[in-house]
């Protein structure tokens, strides 16, 4: 029954692929190595996340392809989940050079456009250095990069078909008693469990920057379908301004008011509980290990991630035996909200002294089918071979040691993933996940609206560093009182201006719905 299965989504995506294939225009292609140039430069990149061990066997291949093709080599430097939020914006305004940098709506795009930290981007440009790209990237993608008319941004051609989620242990949930999971406020008899079990395995072990407030996120979405960060700052880490995604009348809320307050303080207590019984790590704070980077060694009882980026953490688990069980992150209704263009693209730097260039090597890394396979599986024969059928088998050099490279964690997250090709170590219970995607995924009011600051900078900024003083102790239950945190915490938002920012947000959002 698994082969059959396997077999038949197998069949699908292949005819998937296909298409997006015959729909490809071969005639226009940007031919690799009809571009001369007599000097050679150099391209520096700014990725997120952690250097995958094999990068710099990667990177070698990489620049051979790319100086036999454009004569142009490139650096790589990667911007740790932890430092995201100091490091992004002081790579851009330190005076580093830098070409280009991985731009996305949750990481900070709109607010450093407005700065200027990016390069206004000219479409007949992006047309003539970016062919294969441009062709391939649907225009509304273009469009929803604008920022005071320009862009800024250059957007995935393909939107992430993908769903926030958590995983837990089957083992842990039979020892709990538990069969399924359908609200995450009643996990507790799981966390009780992952801690008797074993004394290395914290039940929910947060990192400082990615995965502090998502437990507290999961909890609120039971009541609310908010957007997983403020539309304000597009920081999850932050309070602001909100909307209930599945309202049609769009209404704009501030976190501090109701419902969303009652609604935060029912996330809030269950947290402290589960902080005072020491399911939560101590200090979430100074982590910067992920959760699901740990969770198949038994040190973390809940994997936080997408269901994208878990699928090494589904084949890694099923080699150790342990079996795995996805609780995807929806709203009350059971849906969730489409991914935007802007989740996952690339900008290139407003002091870049090889923009054409840069944009050249992007066009091959994102829509070259050689280019997108090195940069997202690793190279062949070293990380994956190919199967008869054409799908990625991984090497066990992929997996762990010196030279690993974990798929989709290389932080090329903005290639054509209509290039990619299927894996043969999809799991069963991925591709069932996977096949139940499209049924969560729903149009939602404000999806493709992206909040200008640029009225209301110092008051966001404000806001944000309120935030992590006196927000996020809330979110992990290190606080004693939890009204008279609420308390503190609304005065300090009053006094940082959050009530004019919500009138800006009011101001925009009524004038994105107009243009729809």
């Amino acid at each position: 029954m698994a082969f059959v299965k396997r077999s038949m989504f197998f069949l699908s995506m292949l005819a998937l692929i296909l298409t997006a294939c015959s729909n490809h225009n071969p005639q226009s292609e940007f031919k690799a190595g009809t571009r001369k140039y007599a000097t050679e430069v150099k391209i520096t990149g700014y990725l997120i996340g952690e250097v995958p061990k094999g990068m710099p066997s990667v990177l070698r291949e990489l620049n051979q392809k790319l100086k036999q093709d454009i004569n142009a080599t490139l650096e790589l430097n990667y911007i740790g989940w932890g430092d995201l939020a100091t490091k992004y914006p002081f790579v851009l305004s330190s005076g580093k050079e830098i070409d280009f940098i991985f731009a996305a709506d949750w990481a900070y795009y709109i607010s450093e456009a407005a700065k200027g930290a990016f390069l206004p981007l000219d479409p007949d440009l992006l047309r003539k250095h970016m062919p294969l790209h441009m062709e391939n990237m649907p225009q509304e993608a273009l469009q929803a990069s604008y920022v005071n008319g320009i862009p800024y941004m250059i957007p995935t051609s393909t939107p992430d078909r993908k769903v926030s989620m958590a995983l837990f242990r089957k083992d842990v949930m039979e020892q709990a008693g538990m069969t399924e999971i359908t609200k995450f406020s009643e996990i507790e008899p799981y966390l009780a469990a992952a801690k008797k079990m074993s004394p290395d395995m914290i039940p929910l072990h947060l990192d400082s920057q990615f995965e502090l407030p998502f437990p507290y996120l999961y909890l609120m979405s039971e009541k609310l379908a908010m957007r997983g960060a403020p539309i304000d700052s597009g920081d999850p880490m932050a309070q602001g301004i909100t909307a209930d995604n599945e309202d049609p009348a769009g209404k704009i809320i501030s976190m501090i008011d109701e419902p969303v307050l009652s609604i935060q303080k029912f996330a809030a207590s269950i947290m402290k509980d589960w902080y005072d019984k020491g399911y939560v790590n101590r200090n979430p704070f100074s982590n910067k290990v992920r959760s699901k980077d740990i969770f198949c060694e038994g040190l973390s009882g809940v994997a936080f991630g997408n269901s994208n980026d878990m699928v090494s953490v589904f084949d890694a688990c099923e080699r150790k035996g342990i079996d795995v069980y996805p609780f995807p992150l929806l709203f009350p209704s059971g849906k969730v909200t489409q991914t935007s263009w802007l989740n996952n693209g690339v900008a290139i730097a407003a002091n870049s002294k090889n923009p054409e260039r840069t944009m050249e090597a992007l066009d091959l890394i994102m829509e070259d089918p050689d280019y997108v396979n090195l940069a997202y599986y690793g190279m062949e024969g070293m990380h994956y071979k190919l199967t008869a059928e054409g799908a990625i088998a991984r090497l066990e050099s992929s997996l762990s040691g010196e030279n690993s490279y974990p798929v989709d964690a290389s932080g090329f997250w903005f290639v054509n993933k209509d290039r990619l090709k299927l894996m043969s170590t999809w799991t069963d219970s991925y591709i069932k996940l996977q096949d139940q995607i499209n049924d969560y995924l729903e149009p939602t009011t404000y999806l493709g609206f992206s909040f200008n600051p640029r009225e209301v900078k110092a008051e966001v900024a404000a806001i944000k560093a309120a935030s992590t003083l006196y927000a996020q102790p809330i979110y992990i239950g290190a606080v004693d009182d939890i009204d008279a945190s609420f308390e503190l915490l609304k005065g300090k938002l009053k006094a940082a201006g959050i009530d004019k920012v919500k009138r800006e947000v009011e101001k925009q959002a009524a004038e994105f719905l107009a243009s729809q």
